[in-house]
């Protein structure tokens, strides 16, 4: 795929490349990754134009790519006729997991008859925990029913998790995963 695939990094007087890209990605079934798209404002009416003329007659295999960071000027209507992700990282992720961590004791980390394995699949359930509890800021996105996501969910985890390390020999790491996702 590397070799199908043209990368335009926009900016000043790179317009005329990426519609090349385009073009060329279109009839021949390759991908135009168009980079920083927030920096070539005055290029996104044309891009605009040139997504809402891409028809059924293009090559089945063609994709566009766009990268961009957030910016007002960035058409509309091609955000909603895209597929669209989002990567950020969760502002929220260290406050969560020092929430979850401030109601440990030492006692409570080692209370276990396997107190490594405890430890390190607790810190894992924190984590998942702490980043469902940061994505609730996002709302509906992401999630099709609403949910709290709160302590008390992460409290079940421990209680479940040592339940399990304490009775049986070997770690039941299928059965974790299932009861804490």
């Amino acid at each position: 795929m590397t070799a199908r695939i043209d990368l335009v990094s926009l900016g000043q007087g790179q317009a005329p490349k990426a519609e090349k890209a385009i073009e060329r990605a279109r009839t021949t079934g390759g991908w135009a990754l168009l980079q920083n798209c927030h920096l070539s404002v005055s290029w996104m009416p044309k891009l605009e134009a040139i997504v809402e003329n891409l028809s059924e007659s293009n090559h089945p295999d063609f994709r566009i790519w766009l990268t961009s960071m957030p910016s007002a000027s960035f058409p509309v209507a091609v955000l909603q006729t895209s597929v669209k992700m989002t990567m950020e990282p969760p502002t929220g992720l260290r406050s969560n997991l020092l929430r979850s961590y401030a109601n440990l004791d030492n006692r409570e980390l080692n209370d276990s008859t396997k107190p490594k394995e405890y430890k390190a699949l607790l810190f894992a359930f924190a984590f998942f925990h702490a980043i469902v509890q940061d994505r609730r800021k996002f709302g509906a996105i992401g999630w099709n029913i609403p949910y709290a996501f709160m302590q008390e969910e992460f409290a079940v985890c421990k209680i479940q998790l040592k339940s399990f390390l304490d009775n049986y020999a070997d770690v039941p790491y299928k059965v974790l995963n299932f009861l804490g996702a």
